[in-house]
């Protein structure tokens, strides 16, 4: 029995049905996760609002650049030019420092076939780099670094993630590398949340096909409570299969009752999401009339620690998110244990509202 989950961006999937993955994968059952929209549209830098909205703000991708970077550090005192600050020490005393280091240096690098000095006066030393002149190493990002950060790369970062995370959950995944809508002209969170442009179908046919490919018992959707462009074509994606008909040649498979939509995290708990009636209005005006959707709670009691840990591999969106792993951990236990008492249950619980012709 495969199950297929359909993210729309690297981490909806863990946030939403981290727990029910896990309860399925215990069973033996096989999970695939479909990540939709995880491209990016060039290689340029990113803009502000893109490097926000894709939750790489200067709080989350750069903790160690722009918030603790040396060049962004005022002194404590105002030196002229060639005077030396007050807490400098003389020559002779650096000097002796600098050969106590060397002889640590020389004892701790015995063992091998050469050593390196320790300068306390962090200068090149004997033609070697700086270590902090290198853009990988040391504690300063310089801000080439910074300015370096294109689309590609911040979006290949959110797919290594995504394989982390399907590594942990023991699952497979697919990336359709579709780009994001943030490179697909959405400015803004008016239109980042608002409806989706004429001109950016859903992409039906791709993510059709590959589901079909994969045979799922179930396939589960975003129900896009948080409105979010991405997750409504998605959605549309899945009302699409709803409204297919059966066709007298080659007929298709019989997608109500194998259809079923997660409620989307953090969104659902940001907005107190009760159930569909709290949903923008006309997001299920596509959904068949005879087709009827229904809640069904997976108690993940067991699970929500193991939840709370593979949402913990997306470490680029947790500040943005909730300010921190510790913040997330505390909203994911609240939501579960929010949801579960909605369903009557005890402990913790996801909700998904599952398709069925009456």
């Amino acid at each position: 029995m495969t199950h297929v989950f359909v993210a729309p961006h690297p981490d909806d999937v863990a946030l939403s049905c981290g727990g029910l993955i896990a309860s399925l994968r215990e069973l033996g059952q096989s999970v695939s996760i479909i990540t939709v929209f995880s491209g990016a549209g060039s290689g340029s830098p990113l803009s502000p609002y893109q490097r926000e909205a894709l939750g790489f703000g200067t709080k989350t991708l750069w903790p160690a650049t722009e918030a603790f970077n040396r060049a962004d550090i005022a002194p404590d005192f105002s030196i002229e030019d060639g005077a030396s600050p007050p807490w400098a020490a003389t020559e002779d005393r650096l000097d002796a420092t600098q050969e106590d280091a060397d002889q640590s240096a020389k004892r701790f690098w015995q063992r091998a076939s050469w050593y390196r000095r320790a300068s306390i006066r962090n200068k090149p030393l004997a033609g070697q780099v700086l270590v902090d002149d290198l853009p990988t190493q040391g504690a300063t990002y310089t801000d080439s670094i910074v300015e370096a950060a294109a689309g590609g790369e911040a979006m290949a970062l959110r797919r290594l993630e995504d394989e982390r995370y399907t590594y942990f959950a023991e699952a497979s995944i697919i990336f359709l590398d579709l780009p994001d809508a943030v490179f697909r002209g959405y400015e803004g969170d008016e239109e980042l949340l608002g409806a989706p442009r004429d001109d950016d179908p859903a992409p039906s046919e791709i993510l059709r096909r590959e589901i079909i490919r994969l045979e799922p018992q179930v396939v589960y959707f975003p129900l896009a409570v948080g409105n979010h462009v991405d997750h409504q074509l998605c959605r549309e994606t899945g009302m699409a299969l709803l409204n297919e008909g059966r066709r007298w040649i080659m007929p298709g498979p019989e997608w109500a009752g194998r259809v079923a939509f997660y409620e989307d995290f953090p969104y659902a708990w940001w907005r107190n999401f009760s159930g569909i009636e709290d949903l923008p209005e006309g997001s299920l005006d596509a959904l068949p009339p005879d087709v009827l959707l229904t809640p069904k709670f997976a108690e993940i009691s067991d699970q929500l620690e193991r939840k709370i840990t593979g949402i913990g591999l997306y470490a680029s969106q947790l500040d943005r998110l909730f300010g921190g792993e510790a913040p997330m951990a505390a909203a994911v236990r609240r939501h579960a244990a929010s949801v579960a008492a909605a369903g009557g249950i005890g402990g913790a619980a996801e909700r998904y509202w599952h398709t069925l012709v009456p």
